[in-house]
C-alpha cells in the first residue's frame, strides 16, 4: 500500500488537501456533564466569575470597566459552550475512557486551560467572563467550576429590545427583536432563581459608575480602583461584532449616559411580565 501513501503525500503537498479513510462513527451515548472527578488536578482556575446578562444589556461596557482593574481580567466573549471536543474514533474514546474521562470532562479541561492561559498571561488573579449566551448553559458552567461565582446585569426590557433592533434595523425589525431578546431575558431571570449573586442595573451603572463598581469590587474581593472609570486608556483587545458590543458608544472610552427609561405605555405586552419582575413597571 506504499503507493497509496505516496499519492496521498503528493496530493497534500500540491493541493493542501488531506486524504483520510472514512471511519464510520459510533453514536455517542448521551451523557450528563459532571463536576471534576479530581479537583486538585482537573482545575487550574478554581473560581472564575461569570457576568450573566441578556444581549444588549451593557455587559461589554462593564467588562471593559472591570478589565481596567489591576487585578481583574475580563476578556472578550469566549462562547465556551460552543467550544467542544470530538472523539473521532472508537480507539480515541477508549483512550479517554481509560483515564476515567468522559467527553464532557475533556471539554471542561479545555475550557479551564483556556481561561488559565489568559489569566496567567495577564498577570492578574480574578477572571470575569461575560458571554450573554452563558445564561442558556449556567448548569454546565456550575458543573465545570463548582466554586464559580456569578452576578447579574439587567436593563429595562424595552431598552434591550430597542438596542438590539438599532444595531441592524433592516435585519432586526422590532417584531423580531422583542421575542429574540425576551428569550435571553427570561433565561437571565431563570438563572437568578438558581444561582447566588448580586444583581446590578445598567441604568445605575451609567448614572453612578463609581458607586456600582465599588459594590461590585467588594463582591469580587478586590479594592476599588479609579482606573476602572477611564477604561479607554487601556488596550482591551478587539472590540468587534461576535465577541462583544462593537458600536461607537462603547468605543468612546468613557461611561456615557443611558437612554431615558421608556414610558410605561410604550412597553410591548410580551415584555411587561419581565419588566415587572425586574422592577421597571
Amino acid at each position: 500500500m506504499r503507493w497509496r501513501r505516496r499519492v496521498r503525500s503528493e496530493l497534500e503537498k500540491r493541493t493542501g488537501w488531506e486524504v483520510r479513510r472514512r471511519i464510520e462513527e459510533i453514536p455517542l451515548p448521551l451523557e450528563k456533564a459532571r463536576p471534576p472527578v479530581d479537583p486538585e488536578h482537573d482545575r487550574l482556575v478554581r473560581a472564575p466569575v461569570f457576568l450573566m446578562s441578556s444581549v444588549r444589556s451593557g455587559s461589554t461596557l462593564l467588562r471593559l470597566i472591570l478589565n481596567s482593574h489591576p487585578r481583574v481580567l475580563a476578556p472578550h466573549e469566549l462562547h465556551l459552550r460552543r467550544i467542544g471536543v470530538e472523539l473521532k474514533s472508537p480507539p480515541a474514546r477508549q483512550a479517554i475512557e481509560a483515564f476515567g474521562h468522559r467527553r464532557t470532562d475533556v471539554e471542561h479541561l479545555l475550557w479551564d486551560r483556556l481561561l488559565h492561559r489568559e489569566l496567567t498571561r495577564s498577570g492578574k488573579d480574578v477572571l470575569v467572563e461575560k458571554t450573554p449566551s452563558n445564561v442558556f448553559a449556567w448548569w454546565r458552567l456550575r458543573q465545570c467550576w463548582p466554586d464559580a461565582r456569578f452576578f447579574f446585569l439587567i436593563r429595562h426590557p424595552l431598552s434591550i429590545a430597542l438596542s438590539w433592533h438599532e444595531a441592524d434595523p433592516e435585519r432586526r425589525p422590532m417584531d423580531e427583536a422583542v421575542p429574540h431578546t425576551l428569550r435571553f431575558m427570561e433565561a437571565v431571570e431563570h438563572c437568578r432563581t438558581k444561582l447566588p449573586g448580586p444583581t446590578y442595573r445598567y441604568e445605575d451603572l451609567v448614572a453612578e459608575p463609581e458607586a456600582v463598581t465599588r459594590d461590585l469590587c467588594a463582591y469580587l474581593g478586590v479594592e476599588w480602583s479609579p482606573l476602572m472609570l477611564e477604561y479607554g486608556a487601556r488596550d482591551h483587545g478587539p472590540i468587534e461584532k461576535g465577541i462583544g458590543d462593537w458600536r461607537a458608544k462603547v468605543a468612546t472610552g468613557r461611561v456615557q449616559p443611558g437612554r431615558p427609561l421608556p414610558d410605561v405605555e410604550d412597553v410591548p405586552e410580551p415584555l411587561q411580565p419581565i419588566a415587572e419582575s425586574w422592577g421597571y413597571l
